[in-house]
């Protein structure tokens, strides 16, 4: 969950007199705001090059609140912000896209989990930090892929549970940690859910030497979970891992070929730090349009005129950040 520092300029990524230009202009604009520009792992390469932090959603965030910025500017989707706002309540924080949404996110509302939470009355609700402010104001815990394990097996086994959104995270933490009492809200990320099985089966025959790293959030990790399960999530070739714990694994691992299934942003963070391995994604479809939203242009234009500003209610932030805490203080 700890988020990168990178150094600025890069030249990973080619870049045109124009182009340069721009990054020269937002690396001016960011000395003079004070400001601290956050990537998340699967923003497109460029914007990766030229943030001052890159990683996943909530270890961003934290990090952004250990810094003296004034201003965030974070690329990424939009409930990525709202946590940022939340745990930085003196910066001011920036998306470059308003639009940039998550169809996880958006996968539950707050009529919806006030309605489950009414049929459920004495469960615990944990929610995945993929969700809205709204929601996680309405949660007992947040949690991370990193750590959703974690959370569940530190709730009492007596306690019913109200998992939520993403039914394919939910399941495998159910079968890795047996819960009988745990309640799962089907939702997706359409990403992550779009990958069949048989595209694994076909990849791994492909490859027999490559490592698979596989993020919870995959449909195609469903036929795998009796053995994940068996395992807690590492079972031969294959690997259940987070952005972050793919990152390490990556680093760690002797093997010098990983097949990567998850969104294919990851893959220039993965190559960048390891040049000497090769990165291979399960398909080159897996990628996200919301998190794509974000370019160099409207970078750019956020720093330059101070958009879009993302703000959480005083009241629904601190309600959410009892529930953030909680998640962070189990890892």
């Amino acid at each position: 969950m700890i988020a990168k520092e990178t150094t600025v300029p890069l030249t990973l990524v080619r870049r045109d007199e124009k182009t340069q230009r721009m990054i020269d202009d937002i690396d001016r604009l960011r000395k003079e705001r004070n400001a601290v520009i956050l990537a998340h792992n699967y923003q497109i390469p460029i914007i990766q090059d030229i943030a001052d932090f890159v990683g996943d959603s909530l270890g961003l965030s934290q990090q952004a609140a250990k810094t003296e910025a004034d201003v965030i500017v974070f690329c990424g989707v939009h409930f990525m912000a709202e946590t940022a706002a939340i745990l930085c309540p003196q910066k001011r924080v920036l998306i470059p896209d308003l639009d940039a949404g998550c169809s996880l996110a958006a996968s539950i509302n707050l009529e919806q989990l006030i309605e489950w939470k009414a049929e459920h009355p004495n469960a615990v609700v944990v929610s995945y930090v993929n969700t809205t402010a709204e929601i996680k104001a309405l949660s007992d815990y947040c949690c991370t892929s990193g750590n959703a394990l974690k959370v569940v097996q530190s709730i009492p086994e007596e306690k019913e549970i109200l998992f939520l959104p993403d039914q394919f995270l939910g399941s495998w933490v159910q079968k890795v940690t047996g819960r009988k009492n745990m309640h799962i809200w089907m939702g997706e990320c359409h990403v992550h859910a779009a990958v069949h099985p048989s595209v694994v089966e076909e990849k791994m025959k492909e490859h027999p030497d490559a490592e698979l790293l596989i993020h919870p959030e995959c449909g195609c990790l469903t036929p795998y979970l009796d053995r994940v399960a068996r395992t807690g999530g590492d079972a031969g070739q294959l690997k259940v891992a987070s952005t972050e714990g793919m990152i390490q694994r990556a680093r760690q691992s002797d093997s010098n070929k990983f097949i990567v299934a998850t969104e294919i942003g990851i893959l220039h963070r993965l190559q960048k730090d390891n040049p000497e391995k090769e990165f291979l994604p399960i398909a080159s479809e897996m990628s996200c349009q919301f998190m794509k939203m974000i370019t160099l242009e409207k970078l750019h234009y956020a720093l330059t005129n101070d958009m879009f500003h993302v703000t959480v209610p005083e009241e629904t932030a601190k309600k959410a950040l009892t529930a953030i805490e909680r998640m962070i203080s189990i890892f």
